[in-house]
């Protein structure tokens, strides 16, 4: 069995690395036939987000964008996952509440960073409140959607053993509610980084978006594929490092 795994994860690494090099010859091919600065090539591309990186540029530029992207996502999750958990428990709030998510679910993002830009001024404060603004119905409506999952009959079982809060919450709802919390944190990430790089564009004078904006201007290509390979890399990063490793570590208990 253990052979059938490995050469199974080899199989599957293999078919990746292929994806990936036919990404790039395709690339490389579109390039060649257009000829054109609205398509550089790979090669080209690379040479200019190494130049980026040893003039310090892209690492402070992206330094700033994760630092907002961190603060932000905090305090969604944060907010979201308790708001999220009192609207799954209590009917009534969840009914009085309902048409409330509706509307800020459906409320543009642009509209929001506009509105917070024109009320409370160009400051990072209102940057970030933009951002959780968008973020946060969605964190709210699945978390709230685990906590209506989640089994009656465990709770019961639990009280009936007279576990505490703590053990109730990190034995019965944690393991339930987390898949719910890992499908919010990773649908965060890639919303709310695409919202940030609008809101560095509007209002603020630096970060990543800041940079794009100023690329977009002198139609500089190269440029903004090289930021957008390094924001990339930073994700997939931050999902292999982070949540990956939290996501096995906190599913142990069914292997």
């Amino acid at each position: 069995m253990l052979n059938t795994a490995l050469s199974r994860l080899g199989g599957a690494h293999t078919l990746a690395l292929l994806s990936f090099l036919l990404l790039l010859a395709s690339w490389q091919l579109l390039a060649m036939l257009l000829q054109q600065n609205s398509l550089p090539a790979p090669a080209i591309v690379v040479q200019v987000l190494w130049q980026h990186i040893i003039s310090g540029e892209l690492p402070f530029h992206l330094g700033v964008t994760l630092l907002r992207l961190l603060a932000s996502f905090t305090i969604a999750m944060v907010l979201g996952s308790a708001i999220g958990i009192a609207l799954g428990q209590h009917r009534i709030l969840d009914r009085f509440f309902d048409n409330w998510l509706v509307i800020f679910l459906n409320i543009p993002a642009l509209v929001t960073i506009i509105l917070c830009y024109v009320w409370f001024g160009l400051v990072e404060s209102a940057a970030i409140l933009a951002v959780v603004v968008n973020k946060l119905p969605n964190v709210v409506v699945t978390i709230r959607e685990g906590t209506r999952a989640l089994d009656k009959d465990l709770l019961e079982m639990a009280q009936c053993y007279k576990f505490g809060r703590s053990k109730t919450f990190f034995h019965v709802i944690w393991p339930q509610l987390h898949p719910f919390v890992m499908a919010a944190m990773r649908s965060g990430l890639a919303l709310i980084w695409k919202i940030i790089l609008v809101v560095e564009l509007l209002g603020r004078s630096n970060g990543m978006g800041y940079q794009l904006h100023i690329f977009f201007q002198l139609f500089d290509v190269a440029s903004i594929l090289a930021y957008t390979i390094a924001f990339i890399t930073l994700i997939q990063l931050i999902e292999w490092v982070i949540l990956k490793p939290l996501d096995e570590r906190a599913l142990r208990w069914k292997r």
